[in-house]
């Protein structure tokens, strides 16, 4: 077991470093550099030239890569021109924000998926699972940025029973109680709009493992022997359907990452993916290029983590 995941760990490694390297090719192609917005243009170009020369803007792409990747290995991703701050500075107060709502986002989905798909595989074909399987057809079919403002406008301007952007209640103070709660009613909109349109991939594919499973032969032995219909649907059909929804699990991760991108903005919840498409905007460089390689990462780590997961849960594919 260790040696896998020691060689799926190390597999990691040249991910990253070519990961690093398209991000690092993108950035330079794109009009302006670092410098770019941090001076005003009427300057002498001689002194600009200088300062370009200083800060190593000068040298080979080479020279520039080895350099950044030193800084980022040290948690230095440069200035942002717009917000007149560190990088990682700036990125850190809104990674909290994003954790929380990715997380939030996972448990819901879950909740809502593993009850649905177990309900509506096991009675299959009856009025229950057409609901279902209606439902996560609308799921398929509507688009994440629609059904969010849909749901924002409906609870949040209509009915007033959730905030329409913000991470928390201006005023209150960390800590307390009155704090948790501000953050959880500013929280829960964002991540059930997402949940219910992510949940239904994974109701249709429980639904799908479970229908197939039933019919094996090993269920219907257990089934000849006497056994109960709860203890074949429990200890056989749900054992063997739930393991590749375990393997989903890192997946999931890398699912919400566009996701959020687009609720945070539409929420307005002070995040990496409103950040992200802000910076976007503005052509704030090295934010931009700080929030690539973050969300690239967290799609390497997730598959890492799927990876060991289901060769936790399903011994029969571990790599001797």
């Amino acid at each position: 077991m260790w040696k896998l995941i020691v060689r799926r760990t190390l597999i990691t490694i040249p991910q990253i470093i070519v990961l690093s390297l398209l991000v690092f090719i993108l950035a330079q192609a794109m009009p302006g550099d670092a410098l770019t917005g941090l001076i005003d243009p009427s300057i002498d170009p001689a002194t600009i030239e200088a300062m370009r020369e200083r800060l190593g803007l000068n040298n080979p792409w080479y020279v520039q890569y080895i350099d950044w990747i030193k800084g980022v290995v040290q948690g230095d991703f440069g200035q942002s021109f717009r917000f007149k701050m560190p990088v990682s500075d700036l990125i850190g107060g809104r990674m909290i924000n994003t954790l929380w709502l990715s997380l939030a986002t996972l448990i819901l989905t879950y909740l809502i998926a593993i009850p649905l798909g177990i309900i509506s595989g096991r009675f299959n074909d009856t009025w229950l699972d057409r609901a279902i399987t209606g439902y996560t057809y609308i799921g398929f079919a509507a688009p994440l940025f629609i059904f969010a403002l849909v749901m924002l406008f409906i609870f949040g301007f209509q009915l007033g029973w959730f905030p329409t952007s913000g991470s928390v209640a201006p005023g209150t103070t960390p800590g307390t109680f009155e704090y948790f709660i501000s953050k959880l009613n500013h929280l829960l909109l964002p991540a059930v709009s997402m949940a219910l349109i992510t949940t239904v991939s994974t109701v249709q594919y429980l639904r799908s493992e479970i229908i197939d499973t039933k019919q094996k032969d090993f269920i219907v032995t257990a089934r000849a022997k006497g056994s109960s219909e709860s203890r074949v649907y429990n200890r056989h059909v749900l054992r063997n359907s739930l393991l590749p929804i375990a393997a989903f699990f890192g997946y999931e991760i890398t699912g919400l990452i566009g996701g959020t991108i687009f609720i945070e903005n539409i929420f307005g919840y002070p995040g990496m993916g409103e950040l992200f498409l802000s910076s976007i905007s503005l052509r704030d460089y090295s934010v931009m290029t700080a929030l690539v390689l973050l969300f690239g990462l967290a799609a390497i780590i997730g598959a890492l983590l799927s990876d060991i997961i289901l060769s936790l849960v399903d011994p029969r594919i571990r790599i001797k």
